[in-house]
């Protein structure tokens, strides 16, 4: 869902490269440059399979704590309906998080790893998971916005080189679709209500604005690595592309509910027929990232309990399947 992570270089991503050969790697890129699908089976450079664990498994873990912010709402849904259609989302975003480990998984990565990875802080996710949800409106504006930017995030990676994420990525994108929807409609509702409804619906704008945009990630004349990423085709759009054409898609809408963005530079430019903006705090994007954000500390505690109330299952699990093998044998 999110791609801030290649924008942080692993150690190990230049290890064996002076080992590959010159003719694999030109190989390889020939095969990237002609569309075709890179199999889990299929050689490739070093770099690149780190990439892509780095890249897939900041993915899956962004889908799992994403389900905290909305999962605070679930008893405070306005109607059953609401209540009904939030769980179904909640569990969609699960079953994203399931799928995007598998996909790693492919790459010689084992799931406990990537999820000890998490739960020691060491492994990143999406920055925009970090912040509060503090009415009924920020679900809206989660589903809206921050589901909105990853949509634009994700449909190019249905085209990724990897073969594995891209057929992954196919379903997850007609869910995320949904869920774009049902925030938006959240917001049309409100905005049709009262004074102080329509008001809770600008103030919800109004904070998850920046934060939506910063889900991009930096600046392409910061992103020190989304050049070999879009030359593996891994990558389809740059961070500052896909940011505006969000930023297209999106001021309009608010507009049509007669929100407006809390950004006086974000105004029509007839000439090119895009939307201005102004500066990024990028220095709260950095802090978040380290783990400053309003929410860092909760949201990983929250994630480390449930995995710790959940060891009993797990253990479970193993034991039947040994039981299971013991009698085939």
């Amino acid at each position: 869902m999110y791609t801030q992570g290649l924008d942080q270089k692993g150690q190990s991503d230049a290890k064996g490269d002076g080992l590959e050969a010159a003719a694999d790697l030109a190989a390889f890129q020939k095969r990237v440059d002609a569309e075709e699908k890179i199999e889990a089976k299929d050689w490739m450079p070093e770099a690149y399979r780190r990439t892509l664990i780095r890249q897939i498994s900041q993915h899956a873990h962004s889908e799992i704590i994403g389900m905290q912010p909305e999962g605070n709402w679930l008893t405070r849904a306005p109607s059953l309906k609401r209540k009904a259609i939030l769980l179904a989302k909640i569990q969609d975003e699960a079953g994203h998080g399931l799928y995007l480990y598998s996909a790693a998984e492919t790459l010689g990565v084992s799931r406990d790893e990537m999820v000890g990875d998490l739960l020691s802080g060491k492994a990143k996710y999406s920055s925009i998971f970090n912040y509060p949800t503090v009415t009924w409106a920020d679900i809206g504006a989660i589903g809206w916005l921050v589901d909105g930017a990853a949509i634009m995030n994700q449909i190019p990676l249905c085209r990724c080189s990897y073969g594995p994420y891209s057929r992954a990525m196919v379903r997850i994108c007609k869910e995320e679709s949904f869920h774009q929807r049902q925030g938006y409609d959240i917001l049309v509702e409100l905005c049709k209500g009262t004074a102080e409804q329509k008001a809770m619906a600008q103030d919800a704008l109004n904070r998850w604005w920046w934060p939506s945009l910063m889900m991009f990630g930096p600046s392409d004349k910061d992103s020190k690595h989304s050049a070999q990423s879009m030359a593996w085709k891994i990558k389809r759009f740059s961070n500052d592309e896909l940011r505006q054409k969000f930023i297209d898609v999106t001021v309009p809408q608010a507009e049509f509910l007669g929100l407006k963005v809390p950004d006086d530079e974000c105004v029509l430019d007839k000439k090119t027929g895009h939307y201005g903006h102004g500066e990024i705090d990028w220095q709260e994007f950095i802090e978040v990232i380290k783990g400053n954000g309003p929410c860092n500390k909760q949201r990983l505690a929250k994630r480390r309990k449930a995995h710790d109330d959940g060891a009993w299952v797990r253990e479970a699990a193993g034991a039947y399947a040994e039981k299971r093998a013991a009698k085939a044998a």
